[in-house]
């Protein structure tokens, strides 16, 4: 994935429309559920702990059941997907929108393969305190 700058204004929204029609389903974030895609995951913005679906352990090769963390899932990003993800987030946790980007994942024992990662902060008191969203292998759309 090539990023295209401005970054966020590619590949962001404002989270007052997090209840819109996207081209790939809906995120309905107000229940916490996700009606698209292949894995439901949340990560708590103040603790860093990950909350991750069957679904998502198997796209990152992981057993499911295992504790997920940025340290040992993030190498699994190539270089520029794990970049532009990086910067993306950062973005959206600071300026509470939502977002979505296509990375690159070269997870061990896994082909190589694509994952549109779909996110929006949830805010509480003005402050971004967790990520909810959904990984979709997208790897199809790559070939």
């Amino acid at each position: 994935m090539l990023p295209t700058e401005p970054l966020q204004l590619h590949h962001s929204w404002p989270i007052i429309e997090r209840g819109v029609r996207l081209a790939h389903g809906v995120l309905d974030i107000g229940r916490g559920a996700a009606t698209i895609g292949d894995g439901p995951f949340s990560c708590d913005l103040i603790d860093g702990k990950l909350s991750w679906s069957a679904a998502t352990f198997a796209l990152f090769g992981l057993p499911a059941g295992t504790v997920p963390t940025r340290g040992r899932v993030l190498p699994m990003y190539r270089t520029d997907s794990r970049s532009a993800l990086e910067r993306l987030r950062a973005h959206a946790i600071r300026h509470r929108r939502g977002f979505t980007i296509d990375t690159e994942v070269d997870a061990p024992g896994q082909p190589l393969r694509w994952i549109r990662i779909v996110a929006v902060p949830e805010v509480e008191g003005g402050r971004a305190v967790r990520l909810r969203g959904l990984h979709q292998d997208v790897t199809h759309e790559y070939r």
